[in-house]
């Protein structure tokens, strides 16, 4: 199995998407609240480039469909939507059941851009175990793909890239690393596994989340292998649902 670790969209090649399983990362925080709300029980989360294209699509829900407007705009939750971008918002008693329409500054956009994956995931530390099984049972090479922030390299989601190398590596005994930014992933999460929360607090974007007064989104975000739910896409609409392990 041959693993590559991109650390933005813009540095994506066809070759990283062309019949492989590909983990989208933005640790802070879509792919955690993605992870989250499966783990709550939203049925479904549909992914949207812009919270313009959220608007428009919660107007064309059928009646029967109960939606839950997910997202941000500079951290925040945008005008109208029920929660903003906090993974600790999710509740099973208040959100199982509904279809989640999402929209994020980075994440859910780098989840788009790799649509030309045969399959994708939404990967976190808080899932980075059950995501390591999930990819490793695709059979395929498997690109990890960060979203970064604001076009640069996001610390949070190097280290969640890393979490998952180690997990494929307890998994499968041996990983052949694509290149040195595998490397550097792995390395840095060995280097701060014992504490992952004060790494990603001192990153750009955990000052910026911070900044905002959600600091508990930090603490959300950093708690490795806590959940088991791994959410994936498969073929062309960005659907994220909960993955099935092969019978």
């Amino acid at each position: 199995m041959k693993l590559d670790v991109v650390f933005l969209p813009a540095d994506l090649e066809p070759s990283h998407l062309n019949q492989r399983a590909v983990g989208v990362f933005d640790v802070l925080r879509a792919t955690t609240t993605i992870t989250a709300a499966l783990a709550a029980g939203v049925r479904e989360i549909r992914l949207f480039p812009d919270v313009a294209s959220v608007r428009d699509a919660a107007k064309a829900v059928p009646p029967n469909e109960t939606t839950l407007l997910l997202g941000e705009e500079h951290c925040l939750a945008p005008a109208g939507f029920d929660l903003g971008n906090s993974p600790g918002a999710l509740r099973s008693d208040l959100h199982a059941g509904r279809v989640g329409l999402m929209s994020t500054t980075n994440g859910t956009r780098a989840m788009i851009a790799a649509r030309g994956a045969a399959v994708r995931f939404a990967v976190c530390l808080v899932n980075a175990s059950a995501a390591a099984r999930a990819m490793s049972s695709t059979g395929r090479d498997i690109t990890l793909l960060c979203a970064g922030t604001g076009g640069r390299v996001a610390l949070e989601d190097v280290v969640g890239c890393g979490a998952v190398i180690a997990a494929i590596e307890n998994l499968n005994g041996s990983v052949t690393l694509g290149g040195d930014t595998a490397r550097i992933a792995r390395q840095l999460f060995l280097d701060h596994r014992d504490d992952l929360r004060a790494l990603i607090a001192s990153g750009d974007g955990g000052q910026n989340v911070m900044s905002v007064g959600l600091t508990d989104d930090i603490d959300y975000c950093s708690r490795l292998d806590a959940l088991k739910v791994v959410g994936v896409v498969e073929g062309g609409e960005p659907i994220v649902r909960p993955w099935m392990p092969p019978r």
